[in-house]
């Protein structure tokens, strides 16, 4: 059991790593203004890019502020 927590674990890391480059890559530096511009909370948004908590509806609500489908985010991950 430890070990499918673990690998959880590294999965959700890697989401929200690519979430954070995916932010960056759009000229966001700040994870701050990115929320306030997109109408997120943000202390939730600093959550989701540290590995905190993600939920699916807040994942695809911010894959469509970037117009990114599903299928393109998990495709390399």
């Amino acid at each position: 059991m430890e070990d499918l927590d673990k690998n959880i674990d590294i999965k959700i890391n890697q989401i929200s790593q690519k979430l954070k480059e995916i932010r960056l890559s759009k000229g966001y530096t700040s994870y701050e203004t990115f929320a306030f511009e997109n109408d997120l909370n943000r202390v939730q948004y600093w959550r989701i890019e540290s590995g905190k908590n993600i939920t699916l509806k807040t994942l695809i609500k911010v894959l469509d502020i970037h117009k990114i489908s599903l299928g393109e985010f998990f495709k390399n991950l």
